[in-house]
């Protein structure tokens, strides 16, 4: 199932590693959901430019991101034995106000993913976007796409501003999601808060400034919707449910556990909370949390994090490894142990999905 690679000089030797990426993507065609859409509702739905040409530094048209068969080659040629797989382009439509139009689109993409899926189920396991609007067509979503081959559910990062996770609003999915034994996966640039990274603006020609959003954003975001729900007793009342961080990577977050372990502790006589354990502890039992280019992280893993951690690609984008993923992996992770090695590319990526031995 896996492909051997000879590793480099001086490097550690994975070739007899099985890999497993915890966070890739298919490419969907920009005019995807414009094609298929109903007339009524194409308003609603953002027109994507077209992809860029083959050669420029944005040019992640890998053909395996579109066809799943030059897939399969593809994590071969990288030794890579299967993969977690997100969308590209639907991360976007998160933030769409239109419940029916997001659940149109999101409707149109389970059904392609399935097929796409459909030619290697236990190397492809594809997360389905989940419209959380309404919560009860949430559950039947669901439940669906789950009979039809895909796992869990990937809902926004940042909800609608009406629709925060501090509610009970989403209780009725976080149990079917306990019945079902899968987990929530939290995707970086999903809900409301993507408009915040592209609205700055240049200032006094500095482009960087026109990303801050993209740069420090992204980890209030993802930071303040995992404190929702640790500290409102999502994972009390739900202790089963599994929540997958989706590429913000990890060096931050023993230092942030660190900090609400500290004031929950300061605080938790004078001001009860729906909790019984402390938040790092929720964590370790209910979180988990993907990586692929954090070298700090990296380093923290040998003292932290090795069984709620989990190593990826990101491929086909333009900064995947792709077709270097072993050695590069090597290059990064080399300084730890074997064992967690296996844990980081292997086992605890097991723990949650269905893949082939």
């Amino acid at each position: 199932m896996t492909t051997t690679q000879d590793a480099p000089a001086g490097v550690l030797d994975l070739s007899g590693e099985v890999l497993i990426s915890a966070d890739s993507h298919v490419m969907e065609e920009p005019d995807f959901w414009h094609s298929k859409l109903p007339d009524n509702l194409k308003g609603d739905v953002p027109e994507f430019p077209p992809r860029p040409k083959t050669g420029t530094e944005m040019d992640d048209q890998r053909p395996g991101g579109y066809n799943p068969t030059e897939r399969i080659t593809e994590m071969e040629t990288d030794g890579v034995s299967a993969e977690v797989l997100y969308p590209t382009l639907g991360l976007r439509l998160f933030s769409l106000e239109s419940p029916e139009a997001q659940e149109a689109c999101f409707n149109i993409y389970n059904d392609w993913l399935m097929e796409y899926c459909s030619i290697a189920p236990k190397r492809l396991v594809g997360i389905p976007c989940i419209a959380t609007y309404d919560i009860d067509k949430a559950v039947a979503e669901l439940y669906r796409t789950h009979e039809g081959g895909l796992y869990g559910a990937l809902v926004w990062q940042v909800p609608h501003p009406d629709l925060q996770f501090t509610g009970d609003h989403y209780d009725k999915l976080w149990a079917a999601m306990e019945e079902l034994d899968v987990p929530v996966h939290l995707h970086i640039l999903t809900g409301f808060d993507y408009s915040a990274h592209t609205n700055f603006g240049d200032r006094k020609g500095n482009h960087l400034l026109a990303h801050r959003g993209s740069v420090n954003l992204k980890l209030q975001s993802v930071t303040n919707s995992l404190f929702d729900l640790i500290f409102t007793g999502v994972f009390e009342r739900f202790p089963k449910l599994k929540v997958v961080v989706v590429e913000s990577e990890i060096g931050w977050i023993p230092f942030v556990l660190q900090q609400w372990d500290y004031y929950y502790k300061r605080f938790k006589d004078s001001r009860p909370m729906p909790m019984s354990m402390l938040p790092s502890e929720y964590f370790y039992r209910n979180c988990y949390a993907t990586f692929f280019n954090d070298y700090v992280g990296g380093q923290l893993l040998s003292w932290w994090g090795q069984d709620n951690c989990m190593w990826s690609t990101d491929y086909p984008h333009p900064n995947s490894p792709w077709p270097n993923s072993r050695r590069v992996l090597a290059e990064n992770l080399g300084h730890l142990p074997v064992e967690t090695i296996h844990k980081l590319v292997n086992t605890n990526v097991r723990k949650l999905y269905p893949i082939a031995g």
